[in-house]
């Protein structure tokens, strides 16, 4: 039985290896998963993956085919609507262009559209930024969806686990994307002092 139903998106950020190793463990907590990905995050994942159409199986391990994929054009799908229940949304990697359209409330596609439905019914938003430096209009965004209700976490993989390898680095920002969701996991993230 599953648990948690969560709403994915990948942009077209760097970072296709975070948002594979989040849906993964997704999947691997029995999570059910809504994706959508923009044209853009398409690309990402060729580029960075080597996928050269949405390959569930390489995004989700075993038992990807509990993922539902969403055309990122369809602004009309169930999850653009407040009826679709769910417990969160979370956007990674997530472009400086996503977050504008999600900090202003554009609607234009479905990722923007289920973040801002995401917003509106006070479910949890999580947007992984990645991006250095901020622009200043970056900076007002995180300020505007911070104050609306929403998580910006940045790409940021700590270093106080002395990684060894980007695995591990990548480990850390997909294990906190998961402690913000509240998903279980066995990922090596915690500082133990």
């Amino acid at each position: 039985m599953v648990d948690m139903r969560i709403v994915v998106a990948i942009t077209g950020a760097s970072g296709a290896k975070y948002a594979q190793r989040f849906i993964h463990e997704c999947v691997k907590a029995k999570v059910q998963v809504h994706l959508v990905v923009s044209p853009l995050g398409r690309r990402l994942l060729n580029d960075e993956l080597g996928l050269e159409s949405i390959d569930l199986a390489r995004l989700g391990g075993a038992g990807a085919h509990e993922i539902t994929l969403y055309n990122y054009n369809d602004v009309g799908a169930q999850i653009a609507s407040g009826s679709f229940l769910h417990d969160g949304m979370v956007v990674v990697p997530c472009s400086s262009n996503t977050l504008a359209e999600v900090a202003h409330g554009l609607g234009g596609n479905l990722i923007a559209r289920a973040a801002a439905v995401t917003l509106k019914e006070r479910r949890r938003l999580v947007l992984c930024h990645r991006e250095m430096p901020l622009s200043p209009m970056d900076v007002n965004n995180y300020k505007i969806l911070t104050d609306a209700g929403a998580i910006v976490a940045p790409a940021n993989p700590g270093l106080y686990l002395n990684p060894t390898s980007v695995e591990e680095m990548v480990d850390f920002v997909a294990g906190k994307l998961l402690d913000l969701m509240q998903i279980q996991h066995n990922l090596n993230t915690r500082w133990q002092g």
